[in-house]
This record gives structure tokens, C-alpha cells and sequence, in this order.
């Protein structure tokens, strides 16, 4: 199965009935029941994501249309952060497993990203993401675990509880055709990389490690996935991946988990957070930093990941007018002197 070339509505037809956008850094997907024609969204995007969702939304199922059901693989700030505007206007369930739920309904804050981790800006910058709960109480329709893992409305599919990244992690998986929506329980990018979050490069990595609180847990899931043998990987970051190449890859990760993708020290890597159904119940110490140092990180991160946006933005808009949609949008716009000195800044 070839996943075909990228559309201008949406980034990524993946597979029949199951459609997918980038938003920055971060996908959402469109996926629909093949005998009832009803659709759900998976995850929320950023804070400013709502339009475009809509948007595609109308371009996929018709004005007006709303889905069945949102279903989040989990609920750190760039899975969720339209959610709430959504929630209101189409007032559906949310879907998440039951050990997500305490910081969906404001009980608890997420286990602090780690900024130690290294691999880039994205991890020099994490201190700063947003962590606390959210509240969408009204609307949660919890997911156990049980024989059937099913999501009520949606035929085909099931969820896998993969935690690690983070208590209540969820993928999705359809059998038939071996599609596999793995949240960041694996991802298709360098996700602490600025350069490879912001552009269409694709490497096969485990969940990102600024905010993976429990690795051991982590190591599980990812030869839950690898023990399914998908076809098809679509990921909460990254471009899909497909094929001997990924199968491959994934089986290698699986295999060699903590030398391609646990982080050589970290908070978290001796010693996991400890969490229950009512939300963080324990964190190791952190690990110290230097705090003049870490100003000036964050200060030159801060301009240099305005910088890259601005690049970014202006070579879709360019390749979208040229029609190559496809083409490393960040790559083809940092040309010379400027591609390197952002690439050694970013990285």
C-alpha cells in the first residue's frame, strides 16, 4: 500500500478513511467509519488549531459536519490545545483512557518536561511548555482496558494503552489494513530537534524525550506496536512512514530501546514518576542546571525558533504556490551561510 502524494486540503492521505494535518509540529488525523460514514478526530492540535480542524473538516465531510467523537492519545498541551474551543462548539465525547484522566478534569498537573535530556532546542525549551491540567470534565467518556478495546462508533479499530510519555498514552490500530495511529508512543521525526519538528524529514525515533516520565513503561509500548507488525505508522510527529524500511526500523527500536531511544541522563531515566488514577503521586529530584546558562539557552532559543517559523511559514507558502508540496520545506529554504548557522543553533 503506497500512501499517496499530499493533497491541498490536508497533509497526508494515509490510507482509505483515514486522513492527517501538520499543524507546526504536531499532527492531528481524520478518521472515518467505512459502514457508517461517521468520523472522529484524533487528538486537538495547538491553541490556534480550531479553524484549520474545522476547515478541514468542511473539506473532508461537508459543511456543517461535525464528528462523533474526539479521540486523544493523550493530553500534553500540543495534543489538546483547541480542545476545549471544540468541545463547546461541537459538544461530542472525548475519549481517553481512564490513567489520562486526571489531567484532563484538573486534578492533576503532568511530571515536569526535562529540559536535561538534550538533542536540541525543542528539549532546551521544554521547561517552559505548559504541563497543568486541563478541565473537560463534561465531556469525557473514559477508555478502560478490556477484551475488546473498542471506541464506541468507530468499526475496524482499537486502542492499545502505551504509556510512558505519558500515564494514559493510547494508539490506535485497525487490522484489516494494518494502520497503525501511534501518538508519540513512536514518532516519524527527531522531536527534540527544532530543525527536523519543523521540517518533513523522516526518522523513525521513540517518544520525545523532554516529556517521557516513565521509561521502562515506554520500552513496553513500543514492542507492543512493534508485536503488531503495521503497515502503515502515522505519528503524533513526523511524516508517515510505510513499508519494509519502517518495519524494519520499528523492529530495531523495539530491540535496542535504550541505546536509540532513551536519553543518556535525564530526570526521569534512573528513576520513573510514579502515577495512579489519581494523577502524579511521585517525581524524582531534578536534575540541577546552571540557571545563567540555562537564560542564555532559552533566550537565543527563543529568537532563533522565531526565526525559523518565519522561514518555515514563508517556503510552504512559496512551494504551495510552486505546487511541490512534498519537498523538505525547511531544508529548501535554508540555503547557505543562514542553513548552517540555523542548523547549528538548532541542534
Amino acid at each position: 500500500m503506497n500512501i499517496p502524494a499530499k493533497p491541498s486540503a490536508y497533509d497526508y492521505s494515509i490510507a482509505p478513511g483515514v486522513w492527517g494535518k501538520k499543524d507546526v509540529f504536531v499532527n492531528y488525523y481524520f478518521i472515518q467509519d467505512s459502514e457508517t460514514k461517521a468520523w472522529f478526530l484524533v487528538d486537538a492540535g495547538l491553541k490556534w488549531s480550531a479553524p484549520r480542524i474545522k476547515a478541514m473538516a468542511r473539506d473532508l465531510f461537508g459543511e456543517g459536519s461535525k464528528p462523533a467523537g474526539i479521540i486523544l492519545t493523550h493530553g500534553h498541551f500540543d495534543h489538546v490545545g483547541a480542545l476545549h474551543t471544540l468541545a463547546q462548539e461541537w459538544s461530542v465525547p472525548i475519549y481517553a483512557h481512564t490513567l489520562e484522566l486526571p489531567y484532563l478534569t484538573g486534578k492533576s498537573s503532568y511530571p515536569p518536561a526535562d529540559p536535561t535530556v538534550g538533542g536540541g532546542l525543542m528539549s532546551s525549551m521544554s521547561w517552559m511548555y505548559p504541563k497543568g491540567p486541563i478541565d473537560i470534565q463534561p465531556y469525557i467518556q473514559p477508555l478502560l482496558d478490556n477484551s475488546d478495546n473498542v471506541i464506541p462508533g468507530l468499526s475496524g479499530w482499537r486502542y492499545i494503552h502505551t504509556p510512558g510519555h505519558s500515564p494514559g498514552h493510547i494508539s490506535l490500530f485497525r487490522e484489516s489494513d494494518k494502520v497503525l495511529i501511534a501518538g508519540d508512543a513512536v514518532v516519524t521525526t527527531r522531536p527534540e530537534s527544532a530543525l527536523y519538528a519543523l521540517s518533513y524529514k523522516k526518522q523513525l525515533s521513540g517518544p520525545p524525550k523532554y516529556f517521557t516520565c516513565n521509561w521502562a513503561s515506554a520500552k513496553i509500548s513500543v514492542l507492543k506496536l512493534a508485536a503488531l507488525d503495521p503497515q502503515i505508522i502515522a505519528t503524533g510527529h513526523g511524516e508517515p512512514m510505510q513499508g519494509e524500511e519502517m518495519q524494519l526500523a520499528l523492529q530495531r527500536l523495539s530491540t535496542r530501546f535504550e541505546k536509540l531511544a532513551q536519553p543518556e541522563h535525564g530526570r526521569y531515566v534512573n528513576e520513573p514518576a510514579v502515577t495512579d488514577e489519581t494523577g502524579v503521586v511521585y517525581l524524582p529530584p531534578a536534575v540541577e542546571t546552571s540557571y545563567p546558562t540555562a537564560l542564555k539557552v532559552v533566550g537565543i532559543s527563543l529568537a532563533v525558533l522565531s526565526v525559523g517559523f518565519l522561514i518555515y511559514y514563508q517556503a510552504k507558502k512559496r512551494a504551495e504556490r510552486k505546487s511541490s508540496i512534498g519537498n523538505d520545506l525547511l531544508s529548501s529554504a535554508l540555503k547557505g551561510k543562514s542553513r548552517h548557522a540555523l542548523h547549528h543553533l538548532l541542534n
